[in-house]
């Protein structure tokens, strides 16, 4: 492995990248003089790749929901009976692991020991021990914490909004599957999802920290498997109109004052790594315009009591799905909707304001700025970014290179009303 050093002189960072054998991609972030180093281990795979050709295969595989999060409980079990996090607390480290819709990640921070981590972590994700008892025992635990979001009134109002978009994308199941979904959930089932998606040549390992980047390739040589690659795994989505599944769904939960999100089905998805971090900056930019702290929008509500200073909007991607959000709380959310719709129509007909336009460019610029001093933060981003073949480095010349012409089409495409839906939850009382 040759390691090749990239240097972004004006953000003053160095990143080592190379590929293993094995077709595992590792980028290495050296920040002399740190004294917290942070490493991530991930996977292409997330709660929406339910249905896949596995390498090999010409069937498709179809497995229940919520298998990529039962995985990432397991995969930290070991077959003497303890776990990953035993070994890594005795060299100090605070482990952990994630599943979104389509990554899933196993991460550890320390200030010493790193290198001893860093095997742990290579050790453990590559030794998955699944037996009948192992998994029947982890049903009980993880449909406890399903009831418990089920419970959340935030993560309802988040799923329930996907389930008023999406009529057919998994993008609308809830990343730990149901109870019942993963009661369907065996060994036999885990082992084949394992052993396509947890193949290197599908992951990446990110390093950052006041680290040696010759030892680290060490410790990959002496962990990683050098398994052939075995081809590109196939993933399958059903057919997803273009219009929204609902227009309106609520529920009552234990909140005191109604919450809301108004949802924007996105109709551009997919295109190459560099097409989708254009696409995110352009909403990021739109998005804060129409509803962020210095908005007219805003002040409109806030100063008319009808929403909290939570107020405000994002945007979620995948390669196969986006949407944009605009989320708070009020007592009247059907009212904000309104008001929402028709300053979007205003900015329409009056155009984006120029100033506005450029201070949020900045603005996004310096975010970059202040993420590249938070390892947690960017390295997540960064192996986000990578696993949807983009360089999260191109951000900020990105950035620059928009124009205002760019984000008012983005705007008028992704802003429409015939793809927009309300989801609230309401005080149970």
């Amino acid at each position: 492995m040759e390691l090749k050093k990239t240097t972004y002189s004006e953000l003053g960072e160095s990143v080592y990248t190379t590929t293993h054998e094995s077709g595992l991609k590792i980028y290495i972030m050296p920040k002399k003089g740190f004294s917290k180093s942070y490493a991530v281990f991930a996977t292409k795979y997330g709660s929406i790749n339910t249905d896949f050709v596995v390498p090999g295969e010409n069937e498709v595989t179809t497995v229940p929901d919520g298998v990529a999060h039962f995985l990432e409980h397991k995969v930290f079990e070991e077959e003497d009976g303890k776990n990953a996090f035993d070994r890594f607390a005795k060299y100090g480290a605070s482990a952990n692991a994630f599943t979104s819709f389509a990554m899933t990640a196993y991460l550890f921070s320390c200030t010493d020991y790193f290198y001893e981590n860093l095997d742990i972590l290579l050790d453990y994700v590559q030794k998955p021990y699944f037996t009948y008892e192992n998994v029947e025992k982890e049903k009980g635990i993880i449909a406890q914490e399903i009831r418990m979001y089920n419970d959340s009134p935030d993560n309802v109002l988040y799923f329930n909004a996907l389930k008023c978009l999406y009529k057919n994308h998994p993008a609308r199941i809830e990343i730990a599957g149901s109870v019942e979904s993963i009661m369907e959930i065996d060994k036999d089932i885990l082992y084949k999802c394992y052993n396509t998606f947890y193949h290197p040549s599908n992951m990446v390992l990110y390093v950052v920290g006041d680290v040696d980047e010759n030892k680290v390739l060490e410790l990959v040589k002496k962990n990683i498997r050098q398994n052939q690659n075995p081809g590109e795994i196939k993933q399958i989505f059903p057919h997803e109109p273009e219009e929204i599944n609902e227009p309106y769904m609520e529920k009552r939960l234990n909140t005191s004052i109604p919450k809301f999100i108004i949802g924007f089905k996105d109709s551009e998805v997919g295109g190459s790594g560099r097409d989708m971090l254009k696409r995110e900056i352009e909403s990021s930019i739109i998005i804060e315009i129409l509803s962020g702290r210095s908005s007219p929008l805003y002040k409109k509500l806030y100063e008319g009591g009808l929403v909290t200073s939570s107020f405000g909007g994002y945007y979620n991607y995948e390669e196969s799905f986006g949407w944009a959000a605009i989320q708070g709380e009020g007592n009247d959310p059907k009212k904000v909707k309104e008001l929402v719709l028709e300053e979007i129509e205003n900015i329409k007909e009056n155009g984006i304001d120029k100033e506005a336009f450029e201070r949020q460019k900045k603005v996004l610029y310096g975010q970059f700025l202040r993420m590249l001093n938070s390892l947690e933060g960017f390295g997540n981003e960064f192996v986000g970014a990578t696993l949807r073949g983009s360089n999260l480095f191109d951000y900020p010349h990105i950035v620059r290179e928009v124009s205002l012409d760019d984000v008012t089409k983005r705007f008028n495409t992704l802003f429409r009303n015939d793809r927009c839906a309300l989801s609230v939850v309401l005080p149970s009382n």
